[in-house]
């Protein structure tokens, strides 16, 4: 597989890349990704519901054929340039049949990251859909590598390498998140040096990379491409609601914040009125409908920390700002002057052909 441009959109759920996102990255000759995550928002006509209007339990939460609908449209959109990839978290309920959800999608490849995705060709065997784990160290590498040839005698496609700079769930303990040597520059060389011991595996660099010149410099370093997430929530394509659009162009650099999550994992998001709440001690946890993340054992985790990560994602993709949760990397206050761009635009300005305002 080899796509135009060497950049990859990453999955953002629940509902900032589907169809619209991925299908528009893709067709401008990149890597758009539909994100598994919480699909059955998407079409809320296909599931079973509580009286607070959650999906009840995984597979309704992860919805098979809303993912499929996703995926074929975003695939349509696409007109046949670039490629279509699923990001599947290997911390989800249900991961194994999401997988094959996405491969009889026609997913071109699967990303799978949120803990170590060991099982993964398992769910993907007999697809030619290209598999790429996401690892936060050479050390998780050489484990994947390791485990995958052993049992399925394959390697994977390629390999992201995500720093702790990247929205969402972090591959590193709180205090880890802050430290120099797990700056993605300090990291790649280790995460090289560990691919091309299994054969030279292309490496792409994820978590916090922002601009073309950082685009330009990892990929002199070794890299065979990036990965960007948060930059792409301000695009006129992106799946997210106008009110998280907004949000992110009016952030500062204090309003993104680490909290603890139900997964396990620290997670990045933007400061909004339930987040404050919850930091002021508040618990905002109304049961376990969803049953969506393995980690969390049907909600003692969520009970724990004070809020369902499902639910509020889910809020946030209604646009609920007083109660939603809405992702970010630690780079998402520069938004503010970038603008609500199309992605053709963005991706211009991350490939050196147009001024970007926000450096």
């Amino acid at each position: 597989m080899e796509a135009e441009l060497p950049i990859i959109q990453g999955g953002m759920g629940v509902g900032i890349s589907w169809e619209g996102l991925a299908g528009s990255v893709a067709r401008a000759g990149a890597v758009g990704v539909v994100s598994a995550v919480g699909t059955g928002y998407r079409y809320p006509g296909l599931v079973k519901r509580d009286r607070l209007g959650r999906p009840l339990g995984s597979k309704n939460t992860h919805h098979g054929e809303a993912l499929k609908r996703i995926v074929r449209e975003a695939k349509r959109i696409a007109g046949g340039r670039g490629a279509v990839g699923v990001n599947v978290l290997a911390a989800i309920t249900d991961y194994g049949r999401v997988v094959r959800d996405a491969v009889e999608a026609g997913a071109d490849l699967i990303i799978s990251g949120a803990g170590l995705p060991l099982s993964l060709p398992e769910y993907a065997e007999g697809s030619d859909a290209a598999l790429v784990p996401i690892v936060s160290s050479a050390r998780a590498l050489n484990l994947i590598c390791r485990t995958w040839k052993r049992r399925y005698g394959r390697l994977p496609d390629a390999v992201i390498l995500e720093g702790p700079l990247s929205g969402g769930h972090q591959g590193f303990k709180y205090e880890d998140c802050f430290k120099p040597e797990n700056r993605l520059e300090n990291l790649l060389p280790q995460v090289l040096e560990a691919a091309r011991s299994w054969g030279n595996l292309p490496v792409i660099v994820a978590g916090g990379v922002w601009s073309y010149e950082e685009i330009k410099r990892f990929i002199e370093m070794g890299a065979a491409g990036v990965q960007v997430a948060t930059r792409f929530i301000a695009t006129e394509e992106c799946d997210a609601p106008l009110v998280y659009k907004e949000l992110m162009l009016e952030l500062e650099p204090d309003d993104i914040v680490l909290l603890k999550s139900p997964v396990g994992y620290p997670l990045r998001v933007v400061r909004t009125p339930f987040v404050e709440r919850l930091l002021n001690g508040e618990n905002g946890w109304q049961g376990c409908a969803s049953n969506c993340v393995v980690p969390c054992n049907r909600g003692e985790e969520a009970k724990k920390v004070g809020f369902c990560i499902a639910d509020r994602l889910g809020l946030a993709w209604l646009g609920d700002y007083e109660e939603g949760l809405f992702i970010s990397g630690a780079n998402g206050w520069r938004l503010r002057k970038q603008g609500i761009i199309p992605v053709e635009r963005l991706l211009r300005m991350l490939t050196g052909k147009e001024k970007d305002p926000t450096l």
